[in-house]
């Protein structure tokens, strides 16, 4: 089942997780979710020191992240580069991310983050990554990845597998990059959670994400944990069950 599922959330179609808009049938509410059209600025966010992120439209409910990524040179490059992962495309992006070094590819981690990536790997005329699971359904060639990302100590992690939805996190042991499974949006929280699991997946949390220790949580939806992040992983998966009737009431108030 799928965040786009009505009967678990009694929300009309197209709601938790993925929505251009939500809409409470009980209360016939209606509000923006997603924002459309190119950003023409943008929030930088989970700056460290091999990588940046930023949020294109800072005011939507959904929080989309994006993040750059510095990975080593390779074979014949002279110096470091970067990967882009889940870009949500910005007027002057491409200046956050070019302090790292050239782009060397983008990043899909879910089938529904193929964003901007067609637009940002043609403008850097670089190939697009897909775990080889993942069918972004975007209009560009995409090369499959597997275990690791090329040229890169990031595992690729499979972390959801359910009709309608695959998704994938990177880890390279100090980071890990999440799609959809874990975020700080508001909706994805509750009490003292510093990073949530999807409304969608509390009832059975992610099982990839266990036992991992990355220093630093980095979201698709929201700012990421810089410090402490197996700290805060830990705590959002032991408690994600438990704590999922606060968290579902939490993310109906936060959108009405």
């Amino acid at each position: 089942m799928g965040p786009d599922d009505v009967s678990q959330w009694g929300f009309a179609a197209g709601t938790v997780g993925v929505p251009r808009f939500l809409c409470v049938v009980a209360v016939g509410v209606c509000m923006p979710m997603k924002a459309t059209g190119t950003a023409t600025g943008f929030t930088e966010i989970d700056r460290f020191e091999d990588g940046v992120g930023w949020i294109a439209h800072p005011d939507e409910e959904m929080r989309r992240a994006s993040h750059a990524l510095r990975v080593p040179a390779g074979e014949g490059d002279d110096e470091d580069g970067v990967l882009v992962v889940d870009p949500v495309d910005a007027d002057g992006v491409d200046d956050l991310f070019a302090e790292f070094g050239d782009v060397r590819g983008v990043v899909v981690l879910m089938d529904r983050h193929g964003r901007d990536a067609a637009a940002i790997a043609e403008r850097h005329d670089v190939p697009i990554y897909v775990p080889s699971f993942v069918d972004p359904g975007i209009d560009a060639r995409t090369q499959p990845v597997t275990d690791r990302l090329p040229g890169t100590d990031f595992e690729v992690l499979r972390t959801v597998d359910i009709p309608g939805w695959d998704e994938a996190a990177l880890y390279d042991g100090e980071t890990l990059v999440v799609g959809d499974a874990v975020g700080t949006a508001k909706y994805f929280t509750t009490g003292e959670e510093r990073v949530g699991v999807h409304p969608m997946l509390r009832v059975k949390p992610p099982r990839a994400l266990e036992g991992l220790q990355p220093e630093r949580v980095l979201v698709g939806h929201g700012e990421g944990v810089l410090h402490d992040g197996a700290g805060a992983l830990a705590y959002a998966l032991d408690g994600a069950r438990r704590r999922a009737p606060k968290a579902w009431l939490g993310a109906l108030r936060s959108m009405v």
